[in-house]
């Protein structure tokens, strides 16, 4: 581990070509309870897809597993020629959160580690806290602690959204709040961004607010507001007083009226829907379009069985000419408090 790092590295945009989407295959039916025999075939699903373009690694727990794991991907029409199992053991699987950030200088990558907490509620998530060292090694890269006031620094890969060209969208809510799930104790707006400056290359950082209602993280960007290329951003919005966090979200898109780029423009801002309301078992459930997730070969939106999904498909397939744009049958996946972005973690090529 060296977490004597230099800088000068810059983490590349989501849709910059991939060398490998990894992800881990599930097997905590405690994130789906009473919802987990169906999960297997969503992830078979989203797996087929990503394969058509790029290699995707998945994270076992056993070998005894990988029999059965490999029937369900060839039921689902999955060419096993692009697939890559990895032994390790998990607490989880959302990799976005537990992956490291592949950050690049030329040609040369570099991993940053960054403390996983269990989101700063769960307790069982030291396991996961070693993804970054696994695929370091399985890769060949080299893994870098981000460091700052001699603490190793907390970020969710999910807490943050990049153009790619130096500037980062994050929110308050997830970062800043000293009350709940706090993962920096201390820390401010300046130390957070010196943080991303020196490890992620972020010259420019914008701050939302709060994030959507029934976010089990507190807060993440990627369920709020993604960049789609280098000016545009995909804001979440509420479009009747009614639904929940109205009074929030539209606070989101003021603010975004008075933020600029790293190049000192504004970006252009396209709404972006919610579904209606989705409750399980009493609970409100994270349900965001925006958590979409770009491969090589697809743009794979989560659908809700909602009447608005077809507006968003239609809104983010806009911004992508060179890919497919697919939903994602994700009413149960939701139930575990993420969706598609949640889960994967792309490799640049």
């Amino acid at each position: 581990m060296n977490s004597d790092f230099t800088g000068e590295y810059i983490l590349p945009a989501e849709w910059k070509k991939h060398k490998a989407t990894w992800l881990g295959w599930p097997h905590n039916e405690k994130d789906w309870p009473g919802k987990f025999s169906p999960i297997k075939w969503v992830f078979a699903e989203m797996i087929r897809k990503i394969s058509e373009g790029e290699i995707v690694k998945i994270i076992i727990e056993s070998e005894n597993y990988i029999d059965k794991v490999k029937q369900v991907l060839i039921s689902a029409g999955t060419d096993l020629n692009k697939v890559e199992f990895h032994i390790h053991e998990t607490n989880r699987g959302w990799l976005r959160d537990a992956g490291p950030a592949f950050v690049k200088k030329n040609d040369v990558i570099a991993l940053i580690d960054f403390r996983l907490d269990g989101w700063a509620k769960y307790k069982n998530h030291k396991k996961d806290d070693t993804i970054p060292s696994l695929i370091a090694e399985k890769a060949g890269y080299k893994l870098v602690q981000a460091i700052h006031n001699d603490r190793k620094v907390v970020l969710e890969g999910g807490a943050i959204d990049i153009n790619g060209k130096g500037t980062l969208i994050t929110t308050e809510e997830c970062l800043l709040d000293n009350n709940i799930q706090v993962r920096n104790p201390g820390f401010t707006k300046s130390d957070y961004e010196s943080v991303f400056r020196k490890y992620l290359g972020i010259s420019n950082v914008i701050w939302l607010g709060k994030g959507i209602e029934g976010d089990d993280t507190h807060g993440h960007v990627d369920d709020l507001c993604r960049f789609v290329n280098g000016r545009t951003l995909l804001l979440v919005t509420a479009d009747k007083p009614s639904q929940p966090r109205y009074k929030e979200l539209s606070e989101n898109r003021e603010r975004l009226q008075d933020v600029h780029l790293e190049d000192g423009t504004k970006p252009e801002v396209i709404e972006l829907p919610l579904p209606e309301s989705l409750i399980f078992q009493g609970q409100i459930l994270p349900a965001s379009y925006a958590n979409f997730y770009i491969s090589n070969s697809y743009v794979l939106v989560p659908t809700f069985n909602d009447p608005n999904d077809r507006a968003a498909l239609n809104i983010i397939s806009e911004f992508y000419n060179d890919r497919k744009t697919c939903g994602i049958h994700a009413v149960d996946l939701v139930w575990g408090l993420g969706t598609l972005h949640c889960l994967t973690h792309e490799e640049p090529e």
